[in-house]
């Protein structure tokens, strides 16, 4: 679950929920612990204002972190559609993989450079800070944000996949090899056993003693080897969806209902005695919508022989359409965004074919297969 929080360069910015958590964890650990230590003697409400501010700080470097991405990803050709900000960081969701590693590269490297950056000018402000008498609770905010984003930076260089380290390490091995699934791989096995090595670490620190600190060191190696499992699979999807369009995979004899016909007969008719779980709806020879057995399992079964399919379809406004020109790799995140298992192929309001989440798993089975052969 997330919300929108606005548009930076023309790219969405998108809060999860379990970063508004992270936000008050940061902000209770800054004003109950950390800040007193350092500024010792304030009023307790000036340690709960600094912890606020820098938890506000924080998310502004994650986002400048991950906006730098986006831009240099934008300008090497590869559109970013928007930015999730999440507990443990921030994901641009890129349509597609880098071209080559030297794209992989740049756009990798953008987000550390990006927070070293801003550590250097909120670290120079704090120096100045405290050379000019500046408050205590500005100087601590400050120095929060300096160290925080020289933190980020450096954990981000981490060689782990899909960290921006990872993405380094890939785009050399890629480099050197010429296979970018091969090179993924590769960084995904160094990431994997990094986070085995993160989660030992963290139970030994919890088993001395430090329990909390080593409850996070386990949970950040459990994220990292979950991001290069997960990062493995979408290369390997995207590589195997790249350079094929709809055109060539869609179903192109595609049975289609009346919107007259009273779904008494659709069941009994088309979805039971055929393979389909949904059939688009035509009246007069256009297609006005979709159809599915979802549909109908809302509506009692003694008032189906009443009930027409044009009563309970999904309005073609409402249906995920393509053309035919569109890529495979557009169809499965389109997909994925709305939630359904089908696409219908339209182009000039003519029903050409439709492409279904089974045609899409096939193909990426059958290259997967040619692709490790």
């Amino acid at each position: 679950m997330s919300f929108s929080l606005g548009r930076i360069s023309g790219i969405t910015i998108r809060i999860h929920y379990t970063l508004l958590l992270f936000l008050i964890l940061v902000t209770w650990s800054l004003a109950v612990g950390y800040m007193p230590q350092q500024y010792p003697g304030l009023p307790q409400s000036s340690y709960w204002m600094i912890g606020a501010a820098s938890g506000v700080l924080l998310v502004i470097s994650v986002v400048a972190h991950e906006v730098c991405h986006s831009i240099v990803a934008n300008r090497l050709g590869i559109p970013v559609r928007r930015i999730t900000l999440f507990f443990l960081g921030g994901v641009s969701e890129l349509p597609e993989e880098p071209r080559d590693p030297d794209v992989e590269f740049k756009t990798a490297a953008a987000g550390p450079i990006s927070s070293f950056a801003i550590a250097t000018i909120l670290a120079t402000l704090w120096y100045y800070s405290m050379r000019a008498s500046i408050p205590p609770e500005i100087a601590a905010i400050l120095q929060y944000g300096a160290s925080i984003n020289v933190a980020l930076g450096a954990f981000n260089l981490l060689p782990a996949f899909p960290l921006d380290g990872g993405r380094i390490l890939r785009s050399t091995i890629w480099r050197l090899s010429g296979n970018m699934v091969k090179a993924t791989r590769s960084a995904a096995k160094i990431s994997i056993s990094i986070s085995y090595l993160m989660m030992f670490g963290g139970f030994v620190i919890a088993i001395l003693g430090g329990f909390f600190s080593g409850l996070w060191v386990i949970f950040i190696g459990l994220f990292i080897r979950s991001g290069a499992e997960s990062g493995l699979s979408q290369t390997v999807i995207s590589q195997a969806l790249a350079g094929t369009t709809v055109n060539e995979i869609m179903t192109r004899e595609v049975a289609t209902v009346d919107s007259n016909l009273p779904i008494e007969e659709l069941v009994n008719e088309y979805f039971l005695r055929k393979k389909y779980a949904a059939y688009p709806v035509v009246k007069d020879g256009t297609v006005v919508g979709l159809i599915t057995m979802e549909d109908v399992k809302d509506i009692p079964k003694n008032r189906w022989g009443e009930v027409t399919v044009g009563e309970i379809m999904k309005p073609l406004s409402r249906v995920a359409t393509v053309e035919p020109e569109a890529s495979a790799a557009d169809v499965m995140y389109k997909m994925s965004r709305m939630g359904v298992g089908r696409v219908l192929v339209m182009k000039d309001s003519r029903l050409l074919g439709i492409v279904s989440r089974r045609d899409l798993t096939h193909l990426i089975y059958v290259k997967t297969e040619l692709m490790q052969s």
